[in-house]
């Protein structure tokens, strides 16, 4: 897929099929994130991919309690790609969102369904979220920018609602 094309084509999946996507296919998502850039070069973010099933639902289920919800706000995706980013650095959010940007345009491009979802934020604040950070070996002071929901896709896009009118201002 040619790269403008993927951009003008991408769409929030959601709705995932329970097969798991392929270790080549994530980690060219993956590569694709750390080709994001960021300030000053710095990679202020980290990249935790979710495989394990249990974890994955742990992770929904602290999601869920954020948004004050029973639902899988995962929409049943099996990997679950957390971007999380070191605080200390002044482009970390910028830095963690171009990397959120990129995964999802290379998911679409490559065949895969992803959705943005949101409240890693206040799961990665919580004392559960800290511990699983402990556990995982990441220490400093990282705030969740985002969740990835990846998987094969199990329903179509919806169409994409008309651009705004005045999207863009030229000045001359």
């Amino acid at each position: 897929m040619q790269a403008l094309d993927a951009l003008y084509s991408r769409r929030s999946i959601k709705g995932f099929k329970p097969d798991m996507p392929s270790q080549d296919l994530i980690d060219q998502i993956t590569k694709a994130g750390m080709a994001a850039p960021t300030g000053m070069g710095m990679q202020s973010p980290l990249i935790v991919v979710v495989k394990n099933k249990s974890l994955r639902d742990e992770l929904s289920r602290l999601n869920a309690e954020v948004l004050g919800a029973d639902a899988d706000p995962f929409y049943g995706a099996p990997v679950i790609i957390i971007v999380l980013a070191d605080v200390s650095r002044n482009t970390y959010l910028y830095d963690g969102s171009l990397v959120m940007g990129n995964m999802l345009n290379a998911a679409h491009a490559i065949g895969l369904g992803a959705c943005w979802i949101h409240r890693a934020k206040e799961v990665f604040a919580s004392q559960r979220g800290k511990q699983l950070l402990k556990e995982w070996g990441i220490e400093g002071n990282y705030e969740g920018i985002g969740h990835v929901a990846l998987g094969i896709p199990a329903v179509e896009p919806k169409e994409a609602k008309a651009r705004k009118s005045d999207y863009v201002r030229v000045i001359e």
